[in-house]
């Protein structure tokens, strides 16, 4: 490692778990920049399940490990929030294996999934899920000891397993984080905001951000990165994601060099919750209320209309989201949805009893915010939930760069166009062990961390304190994800599309070239990293999509509406002098 000039002070670092270095870069203007050095042998950014589990292995194969977040390690991101489903072929229901969920996967994938990655999340799930049971995560099990599975939309038979309806996710990220902080080769540093990775010579070595608190860059070099930082659902102003999944994985990712695949698939999730307004409760709470109750999507005139759309369900929950999605969309459009611009979700038919026994103090909690199940429907519309896109990975989860690797969310290919439900969390424990153990190895293989001073130095123009004197506002993120709601949403069309592109290039342009200044707890300052990287991610979506005139799982395109057989490959973009390239699903 290339130490700082002569000009820096060392001492202990405080507030990232000691064995750092708190330092002065200078500038090429002069300008010293008080920042905190740390090496490691890999470094994972983003702690929500793939982060944790990536982060697990690659510390259990011998490599010290940073685990970096922007929020508290463990309780950001979207496995907090996740609920009911984990799909693994486990076979404790039913007869299973994993040859018949990847068959489901393919299907739901409508012919983009990545076969490689599909083929691993599929073989590998059970074994992670028989994993967390040793490590006491408490999935659900009949009296007999069997787990219990149920079932879930393009599943052929019962295969997902839970904890309970509502509390998955949160009991999976309890667990992961108790095996971190067993591990005290895992150094967890959280509150921090990662805005580039460095590189030298072409090999990522590492990266650069700064501390939420007060504002102090930091830098991390590193002989492997793992990027696990989630998706991109805050593009949209209706998401069921947390403020974290603005897209910073995949901006990071372009910017360093890797290829994009697969952006312009955003999976809706079809039933987030409209109206009454609901306090206190997740809004697309009502997918495990439908997989256990059946509960009827009615227009307004009080009709069932899936099968309208050669979907129909019989009483149960079995329609993938692509489809609930465009028939929901359609019939508002076509002037027969709900008084909030939805559609109906009734279990007027369910007894209160069963109501009640099957999710008991949840029904109160529901009459405490005025919704009363036997008596009145409540109005769901589609909600940004997951994206099927991300970084292009092997099936080491190695990215074209060296040294970078990606898990979870922030892997493109392996839903293809559009993700089957449950496979989110076991995608994340799969593809974050695979990572994890996959950097272990590179780094064994590296005989120091490469980075060096130079490839710091871009990352610290935008790190200085001064900052820009002023022209930013935040609430051009909300402008932001209007314009991704309005013309890059579940429907969309040439004019939309372009006109979306419009508006995102000239938000790019009135992004000032520098943040606000740095200071104790500056939202402004993070704001403008946001948005940033949003609007990178933004055009990526929005010029995939423009470029796919077909219909296909999650894009939907109303002046293409058929499937182009011909179309039956992935979309990649790459970012080259400060222009997104892409190839092949046609030109825009």
């Amino acid at each position: 490692m290339t130490h700082p000039p002569s000009t820096a002070t060392r001492s202990p670092s405080p507030g990232y778990g000691g064995g750092g270095e708190r330092q002065s870069r200078e500038t090429e203007g002069g300008r010293l920049i008080p920042h905190t050095h740390l090496e490691t042998d890999v470094l994972v950014i983003g702690a929500g399940a793939a982060g944790m589990s990536a982060a697990i292995a690659a510390h259990d194969l011998g490599a010290a490990v940073i685990l970096i977040d922007r929020s508290l390690i463990g309780r950001g991101g979207a496995t907090v929030m996740a609920q009911m489903t984990v799909a693994a072929a486990v076979g404790e229901e039913v007869p299973d294996t994993p040859e018949h969920h990847l068959a489901d996967t393919l299907i739901a994938g409508r012919g983009l999934c990545d076969g490689d990655l599909a083929r691993l999340l599929c073989e590998e799930a059970p074994a992670a899920i028989r994993q967390m049971d040793d490590w006491h995560v408490g999935w659900a099990r009949h009296d007999d000891g069997r787990m219990r599975q149920t079932g879930a939309p393009g599943h052929d038979r019962p295969r997902c397993v839970y904890v309970d309806y509502l509390n998955t996710g949160p009991a999976v990220s309890r667990t992961l984080r108790a095996q971190v902080q067993r591990r005290a080769g895992v150094r967890r540093i959280g509150d921090v905001i990662v805005t580039e990775l460095l590189r030298n010579d072409g090999v990522v070595c590492g990266a650069a951000g700064f501390a939420l608190a007060g504002g102090e860059a930091v830098t991390i070099g590193a002989k492997a990165v793992i990027i696990a930082a989630g998706g991109l659902t805050r593009l949209y102003r209706r998401n069921s994601a947390s403020a974290n999944m603005g897209g910073d994985g995949y901006a990071l990712g372009l910017r360093a060099g890797a290829e994009l695949i697969d952006m312009e698939f955003v999976q809706f999730f079809p039933i987030g919750h409209l109206a009454p307004r609901l306090v206190g409760m997740d809004p697309i709470m009502w997918d495990p209320f439908r997989y256990k109750l059946g509960g009827r999507l009615l227009n307004s005139d009080g009709r069932e209309f899936l099968a309208d759309y050669d979907s129909e369900e019989l009483g149960r929950y079995r329609v993938p989201r692509d489809v609930a999605t465009y028939a929901i969309l359609k019939e508002v459009t076509a002037g027969r949805g709900s008084p909030s611009g939805g559609v109906y979700l009734s279990f007027r038919h369910v007894p209160e009893r069963e109501l009640r026994l099957a999710f008991g103090p949840v029904i109160d909690r529901l009459l405490a915010n005025g919704i009363d199940l036997t008596r009145q429907a409540v109005e769901v519309s589609p909600i940004a939930h997951y994206h099927m896109g991300g970084i292009r990975v092997d099936a080491n989860m190695q990215s074209s760069v060296h040294g970078l690797f990606a898990a979870g969310e922030a892997v493109g290919g392996a839903n293809g166009a559009n993700r089957l439900s449950g496979n989110a969390i076991p995608e994340a424990l799969v593809f974050g062990r695979r990572a994890g153990e996959s950097a272990a190895v590179l780094a064994r293989k590296t005989a120091a961390a490469a980075c060096c001073d130079h490839a710091a130095e871009a990352a610290f123009e935008l790190l200085q304190p001064a900052g820009a004197a002023g022209g930013f506002s935040s609430s051009a993120i909300r402008e932001l994800q209007d314009v991704m709601q309005r013309h890059a949403g579940p429907l969309r069309d040439q004019d939309g599309l372009r006109a979306g592109l419009r508006e995102i290039i000239r938000l790019r342009s009135e992004l000032p070239e520098r943040p606000p200044p740095a200071a104790a707890f500056a939202s402004a300052r993070r704001d403008w990293f946001d948005l940033r990287n949003m609007l990178l991610v933004a055009e990526c979506v929005a010029g995939a999509a423009l470029a796919r005139r077909e219909s296909r799982g999650a894009h939907q395109r109303e002046d293409y509406p058929l499937t182009d057989n011909s179309l039956e490959l992935n979309c990649t973009q790459t970012y080259r002098d400060d222009r997104i390239a892409l190839a092949p699903a046609g030109a825009a």
